[in-house]
């Protein structure tokens, strides 16, 4: 699996950009699933037969956070708006990739050596800019153009049993998705992969693709944050753990998941002894909650891979909770939903 995610995660495909991951889950999944579909927005729908139970929706995001340029200088440097969530304090210092393959670097403004450490408290993507090596506007507008889009710089590292790359947001939930389909030979339920786009954005994909398919259940994957029982002095609100095995969302800012769906789960895990974690998330929001409000409603939760660093070029996994939420998924898409 390990593999799979480094593939997954090396790739740039920002929200809007979505074009080369598709292309890359397309070629995975195609030997595995009965039906492809691309719908109007680019979101990936596959379809594989159950034998008779519900519609059963799995969905993963496969755009990631990325950068967009809005203004060159005379001198080559390039002004750049946030793609999704960004802290701008993370970003000096920092690689970026873009779309044509310039490399460049963040730094920011600073006049005054004696305010160079309170200009760094201060950041902001007023005062970030990127250089990418120019030594003119010309030379800058030869690399890069307005509008061209650029994510962190890849590399993904092999850290034993954790791996850490950017992109895990989600691209271990699409991996995720695609290891279980391709174990998955004999499902109970009719199963519906959305590969969705834009999630960073404002959960564009994942609510049409979800209106469309009108499943019964629906489980987004995701990442969530870990706090005080993973890291020195870590969030005392966040309880999640990596290594603790996948996370069975109860609340974050943008839903309550089902109790209905998270017993079905918790009662599975507990069957086959596969580790789980509770998610309560004092922010933030996934795939699940469109999915949820979509047409006359849907029977829906996520399920999370607890992840460090997320929003960053360093998010890290245990490879172990990536591995049980496969190993879940495949008994419950062969397991009765009694709701």
């Amino acid at each position: 699996m390990k593999n799979l995610i480094q593939q997954l995660t090396e790739i740039s495909s920002p929200s809007g950009r979505e074009e080369k991951i598709r292309k890359c889950i397309q070629e995975h999944i195609r030997p595995h699933v009965d039906q492809i579909q691309i719908d109007t927005l680019g979101n990936i729908i596959a379809f594989k037969k159950g034998a008779g139970g519900k519609k059963l929706l799995l969905d993963a995001h496969m755009d990631e956070i990325g950068f967009l340029v809005s203004h060159i200088d005379d001198q080559g440097f390039l002004r750049v708006e946030p793609v999704g969530g960004h802290q701008a304090i993370k970003m000096p210092n920092q690689r970026l990739r873009f779309e044509h393959g310039a490399i460049g670097c963040f730094s920011y403004e600073s006049e005054e050596l004696s305010k160079l450490n309170q200009d760094y408290q201060q950041v902001s993507f007023d005062r970030l800019f990127v250089d990418i090596g120019a030594i003119s506007r010309n030379d800058a507008l030869s690399k890069v153009r307005i509008g061209e889009m650029a994510t962190f710089f890849p590399i993904f590292t092999d850290l034993g049993k954790r791996v850490m790359s950017k992109a895990m947001d989600d691209r271990i939930g699409c991996a995720i998705l695609i290891e279980l389909i391709k174990q998955c030979s004999q499902p109970w339920h009719d199963i519906y992969l959305v590969f969705a786009i834009q999630e960073e954005v404002g959960l564009v994909g994942a609510g049409t693709a979800a209106y469309s398919i009108e499943p019964d259940l629906a489980i987004a994957l995701d990442i969530t944050a870990t706090g005080f029982r993973d890291t020195p002095k870590g969030q005392k609100r966040i309880p999640m753990k990596l290594g603790d095995g996948p996370a069975i969302k109860i609340q974050d800012r943008s839903m309550i998941a089902d109790c209905r769906i998270n017993h079905w789960i918790s009662q599975t895990a507990d069957e086959y002894k596969i580790p789980y974690q509770y998610e309560v998330l004092p922010f933030g929001g996934t795939d699940a909650a469109a999915i949820q409000t979509s047409k006359s409603g849907v029977i829906a939760t996520t399920l999370s891979i607890p992840t460090r660093y997320g929003h960053g070029p360093c998010e890290m996994i245990d490879i172990d909770d990536a591995n049980n939420a496969v190993q879940l998924l495949s008994h419950l898409v062969k397991r009765p939903f009694e709701g």
